[in-house]
């Protein structure tokens, strides 16, 4: 994964540290609630290493104009009770208030700073060196002694918090961040074999890339569709697709090309449904893919195909699992995803994953700690994964060249 240094190997202690983490949470709108606090929980263990540092917190909510963005004042609150010992919640980031709540902290004092994207320059896209001078970097860094990275789900952002504190200061990988980067590193540059990939969702522009990398980078030895990936690859493949989902796919042309070209190359690599679900009558029906086009939409995989998935992952030595394999809101219609996520769950293989639904279904099914790793970062791994950098790996990686330890 190359090198970046980690908080061991820095002296931090009595230190200022920048620590940024992503503690993103799904929030009701009506109330305010935070409605899922797993990656508040997930910062504990870079805090426990940080016990004797002054600890500065960076953290966003939401994008501007969505009904979740909102003040951290409740995650604040939420991550005191994580740590176990007070955090102070300043309203304001960079300015008088911010630094003067730096200034009068003392060894193992918790502070966390107001919504970074409040900040227009948290949301400015520009070069690491241009963001290093941006007014909140060069406000706040004269106050700190070094920068942690404990934020894996904004891995892919190239923002000021990100990239601009690397520039300027000793940083270093937090812990989360660490088991992160050491499951990409397990599936990507060891992967037991063979390796399965379980690609569903609804996010076709994410994931059909991802399935083109992994098997043109030899990380994947079988990829199993579902979901609307499952359609495009099916369309490619010369199917004709229920009415609704030939509207949409109609609109992802270049998607459709792509895997058709990935089907003709790697076609034995690619598992795509034999049968699939749909609503009739208001309930369940399977039927073969051929008759998708006698009916508005499929809406899960046919029983056939989930057995013959399952098969394929009880034979896997590495699996990686990201998007549901179709409807699974919808009563009757989550048989797939769930079948699917207790075959990998009983699995003796390496297994990831990524993130969003299934990690939430897993929970929910008293599963989760069965997984080898349930990434908190389904945007950075899909980056990853799909060929792309992560430019907070960069700015780590640059960081350590910059600020490397003296033997």
């Amino acid at each position: 994964m190359g090198l970046y240094l980690r908080i061991e190997d820095l002296d931090l202690r009595d230190k200022a540290v920048f620590l940024r983490v992503d503690i993103n949470s799904p929030i009701d709108p009506k109330t305010g609630r935070i409605l899922d606090d797993s990656r508040i929980r997930a910062v504990k263990e870079t805090l426990d290493a940080l016990s004797e540092s002054r600890v500065v917190i960076g953290a966003h909510q939401g994008r501007p104009g969505d009904e979740d963005f909102t003040s951290l004042k409740a995650h604040a609150e939420m991550l005191e009770a994580v740590a176990g010992r007070r955090v102070e919640f300043v309203e304001d980031i960079f300015g008088p208030l911010a630094r003067s709540a730096i200034k009068r902290m003392g060894r193992g004092d918790i502070t966390l700073l107001e919504n970074l994207r409040f900040a227009s320059e948290e949301v400015l896209d520009a070069p690491p060196e241009v963001l290093a001078r941006t007014h909140f970097v060069r406000n706040l860094a004269p106050l700190l002694d070094a920068y942690v990275n404990d934020a894996f789900a904004t891995a892919h952002r190239a923002s000021a918090s990100i990239v601009g504190f690397p520039e300027v200061l000793p940083s270093a990988a937090g812990k989360l961040m660490e088991r992160e980067l050491a499951a990409l590193e397990a599936i990507t540059e060891s992967p037991q074999r063979p390796c399965v990939f379980v690609i569903g969702g609804a996010k076709i522009e994410d994931k059909v890339p991802v399935a083109k990398s992994a098997l043109e980078r030899g990380y994947a030895d079988k990829i199993l569709v579902g979901g609307m990936v499952a359609k495009v690859f099916l369309k490619g493949a010369g199917l004709e697709l229920g009415r609704e989902d030939e509207k949409v796919v109609s609109k992802k042309a270049a998607l459709v090309e792509m895997a058709k070209e990935l089907v003709g190359k790697w076609g034995d690599r690619i598992a795509m449904p034999r049968d699939v679900a749909v609503k009739a009558d208001g309930g369940r029906f399977e039927v073969p893919v051929q008759r998708m086009r006698e009916f508005d939409t499929s809406m899960d995989l046919g029983r056939e195909t989930i057995e013959e998935y399952a098969s394929i992952i009880r034979g896997a030595g590495t699996i990686v699992a990201n998007g549901p394999m179709g409807v699974f809101e919808e009563g009757g219609f989550e048989i797939g995803t769930r079948a699917l996520l207790e075959a990998i769950a009983g699995s003796k293989a390496f297994k990831v994953i990524g993130g969003g639904h299934l990690a939430v279904l897993a929970q929910d099914l008293g599963i989760a700690g069965k997984f080898s790793h349930i990434s908190t970062g389904g945007g950075a791994l899909l980056k990853f994964l799909a060929g792309g950098s992560l430019p907070a790996l960069d700015a780590l990686r640059r960081a350590a060249e910059r600020f490397k330890p003296k033997a």
